[in-house]
């Protein structure tokens, strides 16, 4: 499974190489433009991120501004703010172009990685929230994708049959997944497994659990099959995920 790209728009190398140690431990690739980059809109369709960062700086606020009312009419990525500056004139500007997110700098690690898992989950998931949405409905998909989504994240610690999943939706079972991939981005044993993983990574991460009573609980009775899709999702292996997490809080602890 491919990484998803995010991208910081801005002029500070620095703060790009912050975000950068900050989210590729989560698993993402960080690139970075700068702000005065001539054709800026072409070269973010070219790259494709699923997530654009944009770091006002007082010099090129208007710049700035401009590119998240772009990203606001096209509707194709969503985008943040990050921003030292949090007056109200600047908020004012930056409201109208409705982002995703804003950050204030100097930015925590805990807030980027929070805010960017919320905001490309809430992302994924927009076609099926109607009520946040200005598109008409015109037919009951969103509905039953809905529900679906909710089976899934109510039994995520069980062992989930796409034919039951298909069922919910009173269709067959392969115009079920046609579907769902269609809306979600992913097939339904996809976003299974993608959502038992990071549930998987924030126990390794946080908790002194044993990884193979983890891998038990989320519904894997196979331990080496857990370990291969985990290291495909999350770029590492289980084991390797908690001595990393280990040494990056010994390091903080120590200042360094």
């Amino acid at each position: 499974m491919e990484k998803k790209i995010l991208l910081v728009v801005g002029l500070d190398l620095a703060l790009s190489q912050e975000v950068q140690n900050v989210l590729e431990n989560e698993g993402y690739e960080v690139k970075f433009i700068s702000i005065l980059t001539g054709d800026i809109i072409n070269h973010i369709v070219k790259i494709t991120p699923q997530l654009v960062m944009i770091d006002i700086e007082e010099a090129q606020s208007d710049r700035c501004i401009q590119l998240g009312r772009y990203l606001l009419n096209e509707d194709l990525i969503p985008f943040l703010y990050l921003s030292s500056n949090a007056n109200n004139v600047i908020l004012e500007n930056i409201k109208r172009t409705r982002p995703y997110g804003f950050l204030i700098k100097p930015l925590r690690d805990k807030d980027v990685k929070a805010c960017v898992k919320l905001i490309l989950y809430n992302y994924t998931h927009k076609n099926i929230d109607l009520l946040k949405t200005d598109k008409k409905v015109i037919e009951d998909v969103p509905y039953r994708i809905r529900h679906v989504i909710n089976y899934i994240n109510e039994n995520i610690n069980e062992k989930i049959d796409i034919d039951e999943l298909a069922n919910l939706t009173r269709w067959k079972k392969h115009h079920f997944i046609r579907i769902f991939s269609s809306i979600i981005g992913v097939t339904p044993y996809q976003y299974i497994l993608i959502n038992k993983m990071e549930i998987a990574k924030a126990l390794i991460e946080n908790t002194d659990q044993p990884i193979n009573e983890i891998a038990f609980d989320l519904g894997f009775v196979n331990y080496s099959n857990f370990g291969h899709i985990f290291k495909k999702i999350c770029y590492t292996s289980p084991e390797n995920c908690r001595k990393t997490k280990k040494q990056y809080a010994e390091l903080q602890k120590s200042g360094i």
